[in-house]
């Protein structure tokens, strides 16, 4: 049987906010679709095309991948590059696709951290992979302690005068390293448009760090990852922990997470949420965007349904100062 040709919904446009990216042209969704988890070789197509779609459908121009997602490494951006030849080419203008290098992705000295030649090849083969002339934005994924910082920003300005991406970015750098390398960035008129980094309302970092408000300062966007704390921040443990659920496989959220304080803290912000008429989830993606430095927030997703759940954060955006007092009581 054919598959039907993909068309995108008329209204996409409707309901999504976006934000300006710092000092720059760029306008991201609030939401974006993360791509670590659920979209490699060892989750089924046509579920990630049903999500990639709808997100589409529903604003979502930005799709966020990296060199190593999957399992396994790559599959992630090989299925991007079918979605694009099925589906997507004819929107190739509408969407805004960022791509990732410096965790590992193949054997030897060159297949990870900040070289040039890292970042060069890991660039050339994401772009073989999606089946794309260029990405919208290309980021070093994290700061090379050994690494010369100049030669790493030095190949994503070089990347960007070849023409294989239109913008850079950082992300999960150090402050001292960020403040260097906005600078640098700058003054040879490739600036950062983009600063990435976890943040949640378990996870803070960000702001008591300095990193946000030198990231606004620098006229960079920030985009929030892990904005529900690998499912801390929803409903899925208020009364401990399921079976077949991320914590009980004891892989990148570990069990001994789930103390009691822990329980005790999720607990309590849920009840504000409910107070609220949102979910936990829906509340603490609202609270990331109630701040205008933050350009938008990956969410990940395993089926349509979390991601239309999800986008009922957009409903509530707007926080009272006895509301933010509460929350800062449990985060």
């Amino acid at each position: 049987m054919t598959e039907p040709l993909y068309q995108a919904d008329a209204s996409r446009y409707d309901a999504m906010p976006y934000r300006r990216a710092g000092r720059s042209g760029v306008l991201l969704p609030a939401f974006s679709l993360g791509m670590w988890h659920n979209f490699g070789s060892e989750a089924p197509f046509s579920n990630a095309q049903r999500m990639a779609h709808y997100a589409f459908d529903h604003g979502i121009v930005h799709f966020d991948l990296a060199n190593n997602y999957g399992p396994v490494y790559g599959s992630a951006e090989e299925n991007f590059g079918r979605l694009m030849e099925r589906s997507f080419r004819p929107y190739r203008d509408e969407l805004f696709i960022s791509t990732k290098a410096g965790y590992d992705m193949w054997p030897g000295p060159y297949g990870n951290w900040g070289s040039r030649k890292y970042l060069t090849a890991s660039l050339d083969q994401s772009l073989r992979r999606m089946k794309l002339d260029y990405v919208d934005v290309f980021y070093t994924h994290r700061y090379d302690p050994e690494t010369p910082l100049e030669e790493t920003l030095q190949a994503l300005v070089d990347l960007v005068r070849q023409g294989k991406t239109f913008y850079v970015g950082i992300s999960r750098y150090p402050l001292e390293a960020a403040r260097f390398a906005f600078r640098y960035l700058a003054e040879r008129d490739v600036p950062c448009l983009l600063f990435q980094d976890k943040y949640n309302l378990f996870n803070r970092e960000p702001e008591t760090s300095g990193v946000l408000p030198l990231a606004a300062e620098a006229g960079s966007g920030f985009v929030a990852f892990s904005p529900l704390a690998q499912g801390l921040l929803t409903n899925r443990y208020l009364n401990g922990i399921p079976e077949g659920s991320r914590m009980s496989r004891n892989g990148f959220l570990r069990k001994e997470v789930l103390t009691d304080e822990m329980l005790s803290r999720i607990r309590g912000l849920d009840r504000l949420a409910q107070r609220r008429g949102q979910t936990l989830a829906e509340m603490a993606l609202a609270w990331l965007l109630r701040d205008e430095r933050v350009t938008s927030v990956i969410i990940g997703a395993s089926s349509v349904e979390q991601i239309a759940d999800n986008l009922h954060a957009l409903q509530h955006p707007d926080f009272s100062d006895e509301e933010l007092a509460e929350i800062a009581k449990y985060s």
